[in-house]
């Protein structure tokens, strides 16, 4: 089995292969999601320090309470 990445630049393409899927000739696996874990992993790998839970935590309260009191 091939795996082959495709930049779809016609949306016909796009049902031709859905209807290729559809014939179970291909299958079709959406990326798109993989693409933010990719870009976080980049992220995280250039940073010094790692955020503990209780410093998430801290800064997401601190985020709602701001965006709340308005």
């Amino acid at each position: 089995m091939d795996t082959l990445s495709i930049e779809i630049l016609n949306p016909k393409a796009k049902k031709l292969l859905q209807d290729l899927a559809d014939l179970k000739l291909i299958s079709i696996k959406d990326d798109s999601k993989n693409g933010f874990v990719k870009t976080l992993a980049k992220l995280r790998s250039k940073s010094n320090h790692t955020l503990s839970l209780e410093e998430i935590t801290a800064e997401v309260e601190s985020v709602r309470s701001k965006r709340y009191a308005k």
